[in-house]
């Protein structure tokens, strides 16, 4: 077995590595954030940034969806917040003059965090047809290029409008209206990569795909089950929110095929206590094999039917739809397969069922480990059931919890961001601005890319994101990107979809969060809607990093008016001057934003309505909650294979790389790691420190490889194995999906570890 790295980047492919850590944040989260916050924008402007981070006269934090309490502590962010607003609000800046002297080719070479260390881009750049460098281009032509490739069309449905979370309410609005008064619905974005599984189980369940709880809930709850998520990596702040809880009596179990150190032990920077000795947070750790959820709920569900007096009678009677379908399928859940399954004992999961049992109130929360599997669908559905048996939907401290990722996120997919939009909404468009929308079916990101491969696809325009680096079967991916007529990204810095270009590339530098948005209205602010349906002003303050930059709805705006023409009727220029006017035509079209601009201006927002929530009326077909049935599933582990599940580093937020540490795990320096458990790794024949290419393998026969990991010895549940994305990307099958969601299921893919080789 090879046992040193292959040639490659001898920073990131040789790591150090030392046993993980069982508490998160504290004085160590505290340091590496200001030396990180320093680092990028010095002394005194890491002060007056990360003092208005999160504050209700401030900005939104461009990291994660986590709600802002109602009481905010001066320093209300979170570690990897302060690297986000970091990163954003650096004094590097990447000018013509650096891509002067980095070619594209070179660019491609870079690793993403190289890409992202080198500052705030500056001037909107060109790659003409056959050039070997960006150039530094006007505005005005930057938007002929783009209409004059859009004009070429056959179809308006040839162009594809990718959109991030980062996205701000009154951008992904006017986002959306510019598509489809152009005559497409190809509105692909990042949550058809992550929790699309949740609104399309919720959707069917409990009739709207957003979570039923808001902050103060988790305050109120008797039990928290937080599975197939990392909150101390992914979601710090809400470690808060637990502690919290637990403060207030509240169990907690963790579900997890990893121990995670934020669940273990939570330090509260700040509080002196916390600091000092920390809380624990787990009661209960229930080590499941990846993929093994559904079969867990489910077996749950059967004992629940099974105790006297367990089921919340009167609410199912009154609320629910379909319960003895579901009730004789959950009757004939089996031990020894739900102990296959997930590879829990049936002492861990008897424990399970007395604290679900002695709780009246329970929320269960969800991320990415429960929503990228090709059952990802009918296991939130089993999640949904679980609640719904004793009535935890509708009731204070209890209900459904999915963790968003991005900030805004969520309020993207409420403005209109959805390749499959509700009719409704599209009549709501057409009466308030004049035209025929389509109402064709658009693509989701995983079609886009199938339509850019085959050539029905030609113009990629993405409003914010790295969706090269996001995307599954990278190979397949970039080939795909590279067909296209044109590449457009609006971005705040660099990352490698901007060296994975089609015949010709944009690159249009934008505002950020932090800094001062000023129009010929005056100085603007824009809203973000957090994970738990929060409306809420954002407005940053800093010099923007270049007098070439325009905000994202002014360029979304200026792009309709070169576009469409005189032919539009849409006030696109009186958008731009002041974003007021658009959420005058928000709170027109969406239902929940009425009276928008006074509601807002209130400290703090407003929560948007949530039927289930506040009147536990169900607006689904059957017009209750609906019970559900399906086989229970999860994935076949063929001999002398580990199942992988993709994941975070600690110092990374989604494909943003801010360091090479992922110091809750103990890895340092690297990336390249996969983790593997001592008796797995024993039987495999796969010493600690030695260095493996890892092998998907599935059923279309494709070999997908990424080379040159370091094993890492590491207590993952057995016959599991981890490793960070996006470097795992290329070995997720772009057709290996969940089923209804179409989410790519990058949490279940089996691999076999093969010996990489040396120099």
């Amino acid at each position: 077995m090879a046992t040193k790295p292959p040639k490659g980047d001898p920073v990131q492919d040789a790591p150090q590595v030392a046993g993980p850590k069982h508490a998160a944040a504290g004085l160590p989260a505290v340091g590496h954030s200001l030396r990180i916050s320093q680092r990028q924008m010095g002394l005194k402007r890491t002060a007056l940034t990360l003092l208005r981070v999160n504050q209700k006269e401030g900005f939104d934090c461009p990291g994660c969806a986590w709600p802002e309490p109602e009481h905010r502590h001066t320093f209300e962010f979170c570690e990897n917040g302060a690297k986000a607003v970091a990163e954003e609000a650096t004094l590097r800046r990447v000018t013509p003059e650096f891509f002067a002297a980095h070619p594209v080719s070179d660019l491609a070479t870079r690793s993403g965090y190289w890409l992202g260390q080198q500052g705030r881009l500056t001037h909107p750049m060109y790659l003409p047809e056959g050039g070997t460098h960006y150039e530094p281009v006007t505005w005005e032509r930057a938007f002929d290029i783009v209409a004059e490739e859009i004009a070429a069309l056959d179809s308006p449905d040839e162009a594809l409008f990718y959109t991030s979370g980062r996205t701000s309410n009154e951008a992904a609005f006017l986002y959306q209206l510019f598509a489809r008064e152009l005559g497409t619905n190809n509105l692909p974005d990042c949550s058809n990569m992550c929790h699309e599984s949740s609104g399309s189980a919720l959707s069917q369940t409990i009739g709207i795909g957003k979570g039923s709880v808001l902050l103060e809930d988790l305050h109120k709850a008797d039990l928290i089950i937080v599975a197939g998520q990392n909150p101390g990596t992914n979601h710090p702040r809400m470690l808060s929110a637990l502690e919290q809880a637990k403060a207030g009596g509240a169990k907690i179990i963790s579900v997890n095929p990893l121990p995670e150190a934020g669940m273990e032990r939570f330090k509260n920077p700040q509080t002196a206590q916390g600091m000092l000795k920390g809380a624990a947070l787990n009661d209960l750790f229930l080590q499941i094999r990846i993929g093994g959820d559904q079969a867990l709920f489910r077996l749950l569900n059967k004992l629940i039917l099974e105790t006297e007096d367990a089921v919340d009678q009167a609410f199912v009677d009154e609320h629910t739809h379909g319960f003895e379908e579901f009730a004789a399928a959950a009757r004939a859940a089996d031990w020894d397969e739900t102990l296959t399954a997930t590879g829990l004992t049936r002492a861990e999961i008897e424990e399970a069922l007395s604290l679900v049992l002695a709780s009246q109130r329970t929320i269960v929360c969800w991320a990415m480990g429960l929503t990228q599997h090709k059952h990802s669908v009918p296991t939130i559905r089993e999640v949904v059931n679980f609640l719904l048996l004793r009535g935890n939907i509708g009731r204070p401290g209890a209900g459904v919890c999915p963790v968003r990722g991005h900030s805004n996120v969520q309020g993207d997919r409420t403005m209109g961001i959805f390749e499959r939009p509700a009719p409704a909404f599209l009549d709501a468009l057409e009466k308030e601005f004049g035209f025929a929308p389509p109402r064709e079916h658009g693509y989701d990101v995983v079609r886009a890319i199938e339509a850019l491969r085959d050539g029905r696809a030609k113009v990629f325009f993405a409003m914010g994101g790295n969706f090269v680096s996001a995307s599954p079967d990278t190979d397949v991916t970039e080939a795909a990107m590279r067909r296209a007529r044109l590449t457009v990204h609006v971005s705040t810095k660099l990352n490698r979809s901007h060296a994975v270009t089609g015949a010709r590339a944009l690159i249009l530098p934008t505002l950020g969060r932090t800094e001062r948005d000023l129009q010929g209205g005056g100085e603007q602010f824009v809203t973000v809607e957090d994970s738990m349906g929060m409306v809420h002003a954002s407005q940053g303050r800093l010099e923007p990093a270049s007098t070439h930059l325009l905000s994202e709805p002014a360029i979304v705006a200026r792009l309709a008016r070169r576009v469409l023409g005189d032919a539009s009727r849409t006030p696109w220029e009186e958008f731009e001057k002041d974003y007021a006017t658009i959420r005058d035509r928000i709170a027109r079209v969406i239902p929940g934003f009425e009276d928008f601009n006074a509601r807002v201006a209130e400290p703090g927002g407003f929560a948007l309505p949530h039927a289930p929530r506040d009147e536990r009326r169900f607006p689904t077909a059957t017009g209750k909650a609906n019970f559900t049935a399906a086989p229970v599933e999860y994935p076949a582990l063929p001999e002398g294979r580990l199942l992988l599940q993709t994941l975070r580093s600690h110092d990374q937020y989604n494909t943003t790389i801010y360091g090479l540490d992922d110091r809750y795990r103990g890895i340092k320096n690297g990336r390249r790691v996969v983790l593997v458990n001592p008796e797995d790794a024993a039987g495999l024949k796969l010493a600690d420190g030695s260095y493996v290419d890892l092998v998907s393998e599935w059923k279309d026969g494709v070999e997908r490889r990424a080379p040159g990991f370091r094993v890492v010895h590491y207590p993952t549940a057995r016959g599991c194995a981890a490793a960070y994305y996006p470097e795992t990307n290329v070995l997720v099958p772009l057709g290996a999906t969940a089923d209804t969601s179409n989410t790519p299921a990058s949490k279940s893919v089996v691999v076999r570890l093969e010996q990489s080789a040396t120099d």
